[in-house]
């Protein structure tokens, strides 16, 4: 079965945001690592878009810094209104989860 985009787009909001809060700030690149880690199974061309909207929707604020490998780089840390969204997502999330395990462990005899 193919990932359903538009759903793995919406889970690794969360993800990215949830990445970004556990560390304090991160550029970019770093948390592509740290998605892959976990074996999420991504690439920059899919995080960069998802990391300027979430700071167009004032979730994130951003830093630039120098890097010592060129260009600077974007250092990406939670808004306020970056953190209820990470603690909305979170609730949803858990529940979302709780009702699609029922049913998926409803068998023929229940």
């Amino acid at each position: 079965m193919e990932h359903d985009t538009q759903m793995v787009k919406g889970i690794l909001e969360g993800c990215i945001l949830k990445i970004i809060a556990v560390h304090a700030e991160m550029y970019g690149y770093k948390v592509v690592e740290k998605l892959n880690e976990i074996e999420f199974g991504v690439n920059e061309t899919t995080v960069y878009p998802i990391l300027t909207r979430l700071q167009n929707k004032s979730l994130l604020a951003i830093e630039k810094r120098p890097s010592p490998l060129g260009p600077e780089r974007k250092y990406y840390s939670l808004t306020a209104a970056g953190r209820t969204y990470l603690t909305e997502f979170q609730e949803t999330w858990n529940q979302l989860q709780r009702v699609v395990n029922g049913i998926m462990e409803v068998t023929e005899n229940d």
